[in-house]
């Protein structure tokens, strides 16, 4: 136990303090966390039995850290992880990577000079039946990628009930679908199909009460030769996200929520189930959690690397700005 990694959880808001849980479940590395706010700090160095810090420049002078996972409010995320690059500090760093590309250039070029392992948090590619689905869309047995369609809607106020209070009713904060939900989809299409080269959005404030911020949006992308769209919603009643993949000769199908994928390949048939999972939430964190802890140890690559992350940052930036000019925009 002694030989066991240090890692860091900077913030311990929601996503900070379930990637805290996990990380610990996985009993691979000794945790500790810092957190600005003392009652919250108070409360979760007590629940789990772990060092909390008010700040990772304090935690770092009191121990010897090899890794941090950055959960802190996006605007924060590339000036941390620079910071903790330069101090020989391995990184996950939770979606989105930023806000804008101020720094990031800067920080890809301080991750190669000081070969720093680095993920960023898009969770989705931790799960087994998109990496099942991934690897036969991939693999060219049933032609090229045509056509990827996602659609994705959950009631935000059940699931996130302190959505008004938190940075979700900011866009400068990384509010809003388009920079909370989105960007988890772009990413696992991109992982299938490549970079997105051209974006088109169609967004709109639609139903959330208390917030301004968009809750509903299509979206149309080009990613070279292969077209995507996706359907999204932060307040239909049903929970659930589906990605269908059409190629030259059949298509695959990823249910977010059933933990399934399904192939279809004859024509006038249906969809003929390959595999499903017994998921709870904390799973896609701990199945992550231990991707990073192989990554760390030099067994594996990053799940998603810093440059995917960025590519899908870009991405998600291009569409923002489509928002604004009402039409096609270039993204590579």
């Amino acid at each position: 136990m002694t030989d066991q990694p240090r890692l860091l959880i900077i913030g311990v808001g929601s996503i900070g303090e379930r990637h805290l849980r996990c990380f610990q479940s996985t009993g691979r590395c000794h945790v500790a966390f810092c957190e600005p706010l003392s009652e919250r700090r108070n409360e979760v160095a007590e629940r789990y039995a772990v060092n909390g810090y008010e700040s990772w420049e304090q935690a770092l002078a009191a121990e010897r850290f090899s890794a941090a996972v950055i959960a802190s409010p996006a605007p924060w995320h590339i000036p941390t992880a620079q910071a903790l690059t330069d101090r020989g500090v391995h990184l996950l760093i939770e979606k989105p990577l930023s806000l804008n590309t101020d720094g990031v250039s800067q920080l890809s070029d301080s991750i190669k000079r000081h070969e720093t392992r680095v993920s960023v948090g898009f969770v989705y590619r931790s799960l087994p039946a998109l990496q099942q689905m991934r690897a036969l869309v991939r693999s060219g047995k049933m032609g090229r990628i045509v056509q990827i369609q996602v659609q994705s809607g959950q009631h935000f106020p059940f699931y996130r009930p302190a959505y008004r209070d938190i940075y979700y009713a900011e866009a400068a904060q990384g509010g809003g679908l388009i920079q909370d939900m989105l960007p988890h989809f772009l990413n696992a299409v991109e992982w299938i199909a490549g970079p997105a080269t051209k974006v088109v959005v169609d967004a709109a404030h639609q139903v959330l009460s208390g917030v301004e911020v968009e809750d509903t949006v299509n979206v149309l992308s080009r990613h070279g030769d292969v077209m995507a769209s996706f359907t999204t919603n932060q307040h239909q009643p049903v929970n659930e996200s589906v990605m269908t993949v059409l190629c030259q000769h059949g298509a695959a199908r990823w249910e977010l929520n059933g933990h399934r994928w399904f192939l279809a390949d004859e024509v006038g048939g249906d969809w003929t189930l390959q595999q499903s999972f017994d998921h709870q939430r904390d799973d896609f964190y701990i199945l992550q959690a231990n991707a990073f802890m192989e990554l760390l140890e030099g067994k594996a690559e990053p799940l998603c690397s810093f440059d995917e992350g960025f590519t899908t940052l870009r991405s998600t930036l291009a569409i923002l700005k489509s928002r604004q000019s009402d039409a096609w925009e270039t993204v590579f």
